[in-house]
């Protein structure tokens, strides 16, 4: 369980960036639980594939551990493990602001589901992203090597290994195979 820090200055223009990873939600910082190396690679592999292919296209940014401000469609600042900006939300010549959370909504949020991870938590961050404009979320599930793809926070497809992974209409083009995203773990020396 994340431990939850009362802070009424959480918005303000004096609020100090705490260390670790964190979310603000209705307006108190939450640390996110952290992730296994496994888990971490995963991001890794995600953003080693979309990035490259994202802005050879022209079609946006791939970022890892931002945070995006989602008000004021839900009172929530949240990181996704991997998260997808169009070009069209923010030219590819412009920066992220310099700001703790970027008030834009990415189109493509990607969460990889820890052990830490409790089930009714990563459905409601689903239900937030498409509150907030996100046109697609897919939530990873490295124990199960499976890719629930949402369409809307009712519309799933769970992709397996023998299936591919494809962008749709906010990456047209990208394709993997989900099992290439999942291998063996590295055995502990």
């Amino acid at each position: 369980m994340a431990t939850v820090t009362p802070n009424t200055d959480a918005m303000s223009s004096a609020f100090v960036e705490p260390e670790g990873l964190y979310e603000i939600i209705d307006g108190r910082i939450v640390e996110k639980p952290p992730m296994g190396s496994y888990e971490f690679e995963l991001v890794s592999i995600f953003q080693s594939l979309l990035s490259p292919f994202a802005r050879a296209r022209g079609l946006g940014r791939v970022l890892t551990e931002m945070m995006f401000d989602l008000r004021p469609a839900v009172d929530r600042q949240r990181r996704p493990d991997v998260a997808f900006v169009s070009a069209a939300a923010c030219p590819l010549h412009l920066r992220a602001p310099k700001a703790a959370a970027w008030a834009v909504v990415p189109e493509l949020a990607i969460e990889i589901v820890s052990p830490t991870n409790q089930a009714n938590d990563v459905l409601a961050k689903v239900e937030e992203y498409f509150r907030a404009g996100s046109l697609a979320v897919w939530v990873v599930y490295p124990d199960l090597a499976k890719v629930y793809v949402y369409a809307s926070p009712t519309s799933v497809r769970v992709l397996a290994p023998g299936d591919d992974l494809d962008g749709g209409a906010i990456l047209p083009g990208f394709r993997t195979p989900v099992a290439d995203l999942f291998g063996p773990a590295a055995e502990q020396a």
